[in-house]
């Protein structure tokens, strides 16, 4: 499994609290951009979807949305609030083949082990279909460790990631580069990659 036991109960316990950051213009603007990119009417999957706003969001712009998580208290506040029916699932539940026009995974992908990213690009890969996009956000760093909060992340380098997003079979399109504060209020670097299958 690649989400820990510590990083779950995390979010269970902060659910709402999440979905109050996730709502926020600088999040809209990617999200804008991959949903503009996908065909009318097309499939997207919403990886580590948390409160699944998102996933609304691309379900208010004609997409077929599937939307997974491992935090059941995220899933309940998903279906409150919004409407979406979120699958209790892990990265490992990507078993599709050629389903999906674009698969967002924002941030959540930074808690699954090193061990595991390259099996996980690869089953996102296998997922998409087509030149199918794949967005990915993930914090810059080198090591593994816990934040303040108790989650516990993966940090890459951009030269690391973009190696591992190429082994898999994707082409980096863009890349935008910033820092912010999370969940924990700690101020950190950070990287986007649009891809392509």
């Amino acid at each position: 499994m690649s989400y820990d036991p510590e990083t779950i109960a995390v979010y269970n316990a902060k659910a709402a609290e999440y979905d109050d950051l996730a709502q926020s213009d600088d999040a809209d603007r990617p999200l804008e951009s991959f949903i503009d990119a996908l065909p009318q009417g097309g499939t997207a999957l919403d990886l580590g979807c948390g409160p699944a706003s998102a996933a609304a969001r691309m379900q208010e712009r004609g997409l077929i949305v599937t939307a997974i998580d491992p935090s059941a208290e995220m899933a309940a506040v998903a279906l409150r609030k919004y409407d979406i029916t979120v699958t209790i699932g892990t990265f490992d539940d990507v078993t599709h083949v050629a389903k999906f026009d674009g698969i967002w995974a924002s941030f959540s992908l930074l808690h699954a082990p090193r061990r595991d990213m390259p099996r996980h690009l690869t089953a996102i890969h296998r997922a998409l279909k087509t030149q199918g996009l794949f967005y990915i956000g993930m914090k810059t760093g080198t090591d593994e460790k816990r934040d303040p909060l108790g989650r516990k992340y993966t940090y890459y380098t951009e030269p690391e990631l973009r190696d591992l997003l190429t082994k898999a079979g994707f082409s980096v399109a863009n890349t935008t580069i910033g820092a912010g504060p999370g969940l924990d209020g700690v101020i950190a670097p950070w990287i986007t990659l649009d891809c392509h299958a």
